[in-house]
């Protein structure tokens, strides 16, 4: 079986020569060496490109050990390039793994690193360059400020539901079923037995998630971050407090923290793309609030696992799912609110009601709510409540489980199943 991320290849292809350093970022394990030296290679040699017009550096096979050196990588990739003629693509893999080290220049207490020579690299005519990092290495932020505006992102996620179905070949229910349980990781995806399934995702945050960040950050005692990592995974899709959190470590666990620590290893967890951090916006005041905020895990599957599979809730599942399918597509994300008030015993109130997502990209926005079932007529007026107080006209959608076509009920509220919003990416145009 052989997963097609075509929506990455054709980003790829896109990008071609476009000035700038292509750099394929995300989670560990989700397919960027994959979707570079096969699928994309792949493309360069069916469009014409001679095979010693590609050049290919995995840092991670020790046959190229030597130039995790970036002068010997400098120095490597320029000879290949040679004198050749046409347009050139250099395509290096885990590029994290090339180390900073002294110039050569005596008396001097300046450094060399990969950006300097992919910077170097990216002067020389006809030259097309392609890396990927390690999330815990390659951030985006690093990217924007290393490449001196010369890099350009390319945000890889696990498969989506819509890949899921067409890499399996499942029918949608039984797949939809299966995703919320194990998630998108394209080896998790291709393994059928799931003992080894469950024993592989649990493994990644074992031997590879949790140590790359505590490689990065300096932690010699994991035992915090851990316990963070679980606290988090618990509470997708609910409203996190930081400072609360710290208590709950403290007294539940005698896990003795406070509240600039957990805010640096929850940024460490974003950064590493386990997890999104989601703010709250109030529609009617036009602002953001400082805290609670939501957290969503980049790939449900890994999060099952972290807590060995045993809060495998549908609700806040789906809302989890919703939430990455909408950041696979670019849109930007908050959590809004709106506050409603009320009269209760003569005394006046005020509440505040969520809308799970409000949704933008460019000068499209659009309201939508997360619920699992809206069957009585209650439930349906609780989830809507803060669609129809919203005091505007934006498109309003309530995504519910299961195969439900798009229909419009008399205010003007859509609704929609799960699966169709999650396979019809067109149905938020």
């Amino acid at each position: 079986m052989e997963i097609n991320r075509q929506s990455y290849v054709e980003k790829l292809v896109k990008h071609k020569h476009n000035g700038l350093v292509k750099v394929v970022t995300g989670l560990r394990r989700c397919g960027k060496s994959y979707l570079l030296f096969n699928l994309f290679k792949r493309h360069l040699l069916s469009d014409g490109v001679k095979e010693d017009h590609i050049v290919e550096v995995a840092l991670d096979d020790d046959s190229f050990e030597r130039l995790r050196d970036p002068r010997e990588l400098s120095a490597y990739i320029r000879k290949r390039i040679g004198r050749q003629h046409g347009k050139t693509y250099v395509l290096i893999d885990e590029i994290q793994m090339c180390e900073e080290v002294p110039t050569l220049v005596p008396g001097s207490k300046a450094t060399i690193s990969f950006y300097d020579v992919l910077n170097g690299l990216m002067k020389l005519p006809g030259i097309d360059i392609y890396v990927t990092g390690s999330n815990s290495q390659m951030l985006s932020k690093d990217v924007a400020t290393n490449f001196r505006d010369r890099g350009f992102e390319i945000r890889l996620h696990p498969l989506s539901f819509a890949e899921y179905v067409e890499a399996t070949g499942k029918d949608a229910p039984t797949a939809f079923e299966d995703y919320i349980t194990w998630g998108g990781m394209p080896l998790a995806v291709l393994e059928n037995d799931d003992d080894e399934r469950s024993m592989y995702l649990k493994g990644l945050f074992e031997r590879v998630y949790i140590k790359d960040i505590c490689e990065r950050h300096g932690i010699q005692d994991d035992y915090v971050l851990n316990n963070v990592v679980d606290a988090v995974s618990s509470s997708v899709g609910s409203l996190t407090n930081p400072h609360k959190l710290v208590n709950t470590l403290r007294s539940m666990l005698n896990v003795k923290t406070n509240d600039h620590v957990l805010n640096g290893y929850l940024g460490y967890l974003c950064d590493a793309f386990l997890f999104s951090k989601v703010l709250r916006y109030d529609v009617k005041g036009k602002r953001y609030f400082d805290t609670p905020h939501k957290y969503f895990a980049e790939d449900v599957g890994l999060r099952n696992a972290r807590l060995n599979f045993r809060q495998v809730e549908g609700d806040h599942l789906m809302e989890n799912v919703i939430y990455n399918e909408l950041a696979i597509r670019g849109y930007n994300v908050d959590v809004g609110v709106v506050p409603i008030s009320s009269r209760t015993n003569g005394k006046q109130s005020i509440r505040q009601h969520e809308i799970d997502f409000v949704v933008n990209l460019g000068s499209k926005k659009l309201y939508i709510q997360s619920a699992l079932s809206i069957e009585s007529s209650k439930k349906r007026d609780q989830e809507t409540l803060s669609l129809r107080k919203s005091g505007d006209f934006f498109r309003k959608i309530v995504v519910v489980g299961g195969m439900k076509r798009l229909a419009r009920d008399e205010s003007g509220i859509e609704y929609v199943g799960v699966i169709p919003f999650l396979l019809d990416r067109t149905i938020l145009d």
